[in-house]
């Protein structure tokens, strides 16, 4: 059976692009039966940027409603806050003293920021220690990442190596890293990759007029109603692409072709089949975030699963350590 590993960073409410890019993707892996899924929602990584507890609890809340709402199936899996799991900020701190520190240094998420010294906090530093003891806690197997991940999974597996080297077992299990060439990248509002750095993403779990006027917000060219227009080149039409069946693109692109079909018509298409493509998602995610008990109740039980396996691999590292008989 394969261990699969996966965690979603609590910096914001999930979008469109974290949804079909990462969440659904993780899910239609988790419905293997040959598959075991520990997915986590990364609150101790969000503390590099974001220091409101009060937003980082609701951002939790709605990435975990965000994953009950597309169907993962918490029982038969694990699922889980890192923050309440200690095991993670123990492995990490006994893994900082064997990572060298250029490696971390040339971490991408350190550089883009190295310019800038004074914005750079010692847990953005030595963020991929974290993110490699998040991983090596529970021996897992897969870790399905986009190209953007891929020096982190290395590096995980060069702390794991240097360790298992230094002690002189195989104490810590290499993971492999599943990147998927056909992830997808899914266009914001002015056509960059979503991202809530960039404050381009949509929100699906707005209210119906507020993701309107999201929507209405997607950058178009200047062609007039009458033109004919190129699809290829639209972003409203790129995001329906995403979504919609293959017969209404095949209609929304005609209509393009032919004129007097405005970008307004598109995204008004668009927001239709936004709200019934996701709405039995809306009302899950929806029950879950005025349903907080039932939700920490979820997320309590994963808690517990997940800690019996990390204390299995905390317990190996104190003793080879010498910090436990």
């Amino acid at each position: 059976m394969a261990r699969i590993l996966t965690g979603i960073q609590s910096s914001g409410r999930p979008h469109l692009g974290n949804i079909l890019g990462a969440i659904v993707p993780a899910i239609e892996l988790s419905r293997n039966p040959d598959n075991e899924s520990f997915f986590f929602i990364a609150d101790l990584h969000s503390l590099t940027t974001l220091k409101s507890g009060l937003q980082r609890q609701e951002f939790v809340r709605a990435i975990a409603a965000t994953w009950l709402a597309f169907g993962f199936d918490y029982k038969k899996n694990v699922f889980w806050r890192q923050s309440r799991v200690q095991e993670h900020t123990e492995l990490a701190w006994y893994l900082n003293c064997f990572t060298p520190f250029p490696m971390l240094s040339n971490a991408t998420s350190f550089k883009e920021k190295s310019e800038k010294l004074f914005d750079v906090n010692a847990g953005l530093f030595t963020y991929p220690v974290l993110q490699a003891a998040d991983i090596l806690l529970y021996d897992a197997n897969i870790i399905p990442v986009g190209k953007d991940q891929k020096q982190h999974l290395e590096m995980t597996k060069d702390i794991a190596s240097k360790f298992n080297q230094s002690v002189g077992e195989t104490i810590l299990a290499l993971p492999q890293p599943q990147i998927d060439e056909r992830m997808m990248t899914i266009p914001g509002l002015d056509g960059m990759k979503m991202s809530k750095s960039y404050n381009n993403y949509i929100d699906i779990f707005l209210p119906e007029k507020e993701l309107k006027k999201v929507l209405k917000k997607i950058r178009s060219d200047s062609e007039g109603l009458e033109e004919p227009k190129n699809p290829e080149k639209d972003i409203t039409f790129k995001l329906y692409s995403l979504i919609a069946s293959e017969s209404d693109v095949a209609t929304m692109r005609q209509n393009y072709l032919n004129g007097g079909y405005g970008y307004g018509h598109a995204k008004q298409a668009l927001l239709e089949c936004m709200l019934e493509k996701f709405a039995e998602p809306r009302r899950i995610f929806n029950y879950y975030m005025e349903n907080e008990q039932e939700l920490e109740a979820i997320l309590v039980a994963g808690e517990t699963k997940a800690r019996a396996i990390a204390q299995e691999t905390i317990a190996k590292v104190r003793k080879v350590l010498g910090f436990s008989s």
